[in-house]
């Protein structure tokens, strides 16, 4: 039960913060349902590469592609719910960041998988819907930008791998201190050490 309902909130808050991107980009209603898709699934898709497990599996989840397709439809058509706030994307990515990689994380552990592949569970099922999403609205990946993101992934991966995420409790708790986390770094500016290389002092 916890597994369907944190699929379902990572699945309506990617789909709609996909649809939202497309519309702030003028894409149509074919561009929304595809951008709100792809957003939503991608994810989850690129995990199932990565573990073996077919493709075929997405189109077992018809309740929630119905799921996906409703959040997009209420995007489209009642706009002034969602562009009342500024940047609503921000935290319904947040929300599906931080729910797929929990959901990432403990599907990984569950198949008794190293720590290695514990984390890079946990960032391409949180992130990879979010960079197919970015890259189809020809925007740079939230992955690649200043602020902190994928971390916050890696942090569920290693909070599933030494054990906290054996229940639903502890799953839910983890997916919310990681919105709280997520939506702070951007807040607040928080940003990884980095270094920029003249291409000149190299030679």
């Amino acid at each position: 039960m916890a597994w369907e309902i944190l699929n379902a909130i990572g699945i309506i808050a990617f789909a709609v913060s996909g649809a939202i991107i497309a519309m702030e980009e003028h894409y149509d209603l074919l561009g929304v349902f595809v951008l709100g898709l792809m957003t939503a699934f991608g994810g989850g898709a690129i995990r199932n590469l990565l573990v073996g497990l077919p493709i075929s599996l997405l189109w077992e989840q018809q309740a929630m592609f119905m799921l996906a397709i409703a959040a997009c439809i209420v995007v489209f058509f009642l706009p002034h719910i969602w562009f009342t706030f500024s940047k609503p994307w921000a935290f319904l990515d947040a929300i599906g960041l931080a729910v797929f990689a929990v959901q990432g994380a403990v599907y990984a552990a569950d198949k008794n998988h190293t720590l290695s592949a514990i984390l890079v569970a946990a960032v391409l099922t949180g992130c990879g819907g979010g960079v197919l999403r970015d890259v189809l609205a020809a925007r740079k990946p939230l992955i690649f930008r200043d602020e902190i993101y994928a971390v916050w992934a890696i942090f569920a991966g290693f909070a599933v791998y030494f054990g906290f995420g054996d229940n639903a409790i502890e799953q839910y708790t983890l997916s919310v201190i990681i919105v709280i986390l997520r939506m702070l770094s951007l807040q607040q500016g928080w940003r990884l050490p980095r270094r920029h290389a003249d291409p000149n002092s190299l030679y």
